[in-house]
């Protein structure tokens, strides 16, 4: 894993600020590379992608994720944390052999295969067909049918042989007593965060150069404990 400077959190937001969550995900963990090489982020098993996207922001924002949610039933404000090094962990239990269903083998899932089916709007549809692509054993064409015990029977496989595919978290509303659940979108999580990153970055440069007349290179090359200072005396 490499380091990442102010210099190349700025180009990720630049380059990701108007994509899509899946796409976000790419860029965040090709950053990460050492030496990206031929294969493709894209085609890592969602696992793996989530395991280093967890392992970002350990070493950029914290173990902790922090967030919120709505309780479905009451509107209560529902506060959770999740660490991430609990979630790296979770992924040492992948596996590398493939899913097998029936007489249907399959591999785990990679982003490619979601932006696939992406735009379809029914649930059930975009499981049947993501099956059918992820599909190893013959030609797969989108067009497969699966009963609903096979598809169930699929699903618990691939998180089995997936772990950190899926980030499911669990709520009890202490207003209504609800019980709920609900996928964490690592990429958009971490996005959010170095979205916020990036924007207090940036109006550091705003105010210093407003002052001081020096370029975005310049402030930049300053530490960040001495920009914080000159931007802490120019507010005084």
């Amino acid at each position: 894993m490499r380091a990442l400077s102010n210099v190349d959190f700025l180009s990720l937001w630049e380059a990701g600020h108007r994509l899509h969550s899946l796409d976000r995900g790419v860029l965040a963990a090709r950053a990460l590379l050492a030496e990206p090489g031929e294969e493709s982020v894209a085609d890592w098993p969602l696992g793996r992608r989530n395991e280093v996207l967890a392992q970002f922001h350990n070493q950029y924002f914290g173990a902790a994720l922090q967030g919120w949610t709505e309780c479905e039933r009451c509107g209560e404000k529902l506060e959770f944390t999740v660490d991430c090094r609990s979630l790296i962990e979770r992924q040492q239990g992948r596996s590398e052999q493939p899913v097998i269903v029936g007489d249907s083998v399959f591999r785990v899932p990679t982003s490619r295969d979601l932006a696939r089916v992406a735009g379809e709007p029914d649930a059930s549809s975009a499981a049947m067909r993501l099956a059918e692509f992820c599909r190893i054993d013959g030609t797969s064409d989108g067009e497969a049918s699966w009963s609903r015990k096979e598809m169930e029977e699929l699903s618990e496989k691939m998180s089995e042989a997936d772990p950190l595919a899926e980030i499911m978290l669990s709520f009890a509303c202490p207003a209504c007593e609800a019980m709920r659940e609900q996928t964490l979108d690592l990429p958009e999580f971490l996005w959010a965060e170095l979205e916020a990153f990036v924007k207090r970055i940036l109006n550091e440069i705003h105010i210093l150069a407003s002052c001081y007349g020096w370029s975005e290179a310049e402030i930049l090359a300053l530490s960040e404990g001495r920009r914080a200072i000159y931007v802490q005396m120019v507010q005084a």
